[in-house]
């Protein structure tokens, strides 16, 4: 279970917007940013190099916020260390492998599965059974995801898409698994662990992939140590915030990504078409609804 509950909260103060739930929005947009980024680098790098080098990034800048307290790292948050850092580094290794064969507006589409996944395996796995309205809020969030990030010509399940179909399954279990320990752990031991796991996981798997180390390019190195910053920043935030907020509601503070994505690809020369302000509107409304409440009924 987890340490807190959201549902115990008075009925006004779960309609509150507070400092966690800004914190995961402010996240989201940074990660909306990272598609365009990473569809670029694929041009000249390898997927497993370039996520070995983002994440080796991320915990090194990470590590000295935890090496004041890293010797009272406990077993459980070395297990909680591996099992997130295994669902990063398939989720972000699928993704980045799936982008070099598919657009950024495809990959995001594609990975907005993992938003009705969360509801799904929070039941199996945490054993709490989503609240009807909840359900309501994930299908709504979805279509308008599939409203705004949907491709123009349709979606054709080739090599790329279905590898970032897979990551979805990974990213929806990373979320899963910090709420499952969000709370009973200390954020910069687990935060640092997890990344480095991700970073050793990625460049050991070069060799069998039959990955070679890319010629030197400035664009490969800033762009992956970019976007390494900017996930030990999201890792960070993602721990620390889902402490108080439930794996529903950070799931559709999360599915607010394509909507950055867009808005950034947007100043980058895409065109929004009509339909994705309509899915803007229905991801408003999904959030509305998913935080109505009927009776007393807990999660």
């Amino acid at each position: 279970m987890l340490h807190n509950d959201p549902s115990d909260k008075p009925a006004e103060s779960r309609m509150m917007i507070g400092r966690p739930e800004l914190a995961l929005i402010g996240v989201t947009i940074l990660w909306g940013g990272t598609f365009l980024i990473v569809h670029q680098a694929m041009r000249e790098s390898g997927p497993l190099f370039f996520v070995g080098l983002r994440f080796a990034t991320a915990a090194l800048l990470t590590l000295p916020l935890a090496l004041p307290v890293l010797r009272g790292l406990t077993r459980r948050e070395l297990v909680a260390g591996l099992v997130i850092g295994l669902g990063i580094f398939v989720g972000y290794s699928l993704q980045t492998w799936g982008l070099q064969t598919i657009s950024s507006s495809t990959s995001a589409f594609i990975t907005a599965a993992y938003v009705p996944l969360v509801p799904i395996l929070q039941w199996v796995i945490l054993r709490r059974r989503p609240r009807l309205t909840s359900w309501a809020g994930v299908a709504l969030a979805f279509i308008g995801l599939l409203l705004i990030a949907a491709p123009k010509d349709g979606l054709a399940l080739g090599t790329g898409e279905a590898l970032t179909l897979l990551s979805t399954v990974a990213i929806a279990l990373e979320i899963i698994f910090i709420s499952l320990w969000a709370g009973r752990v200390n954020v910069a031991r687990v935060t640092v662990v997890q990344l480095a796991v991700t970073a050793l996981l990625a460049f050991a798997c070069m060799g069998p992939a039959g990955e070679s180390v890319p010629p030197f390019s400035w664009s490969v190195v800033l762009s992956a140590c970019g976007l390494g910053a900017m996930t030990a920043l999201i890792q960070l935030v993602m721990n620390w915030a889902q402490r108080t907020v439930s794996p529903t509601r950070a799931t559709l503070i999360y599915a607010g990504e394509p909507v950055w994505a867009g808005i950034i690809g947007r100043v980058a020369g895409e065109r929004l078409p009509p339909t994705a302000l309509v899915g803007g509107l229905l991801i408003v409304a999904a959030v509305i609804v998913s935080e109505i409440r009927f009776g007393r009924k807990a999660d």
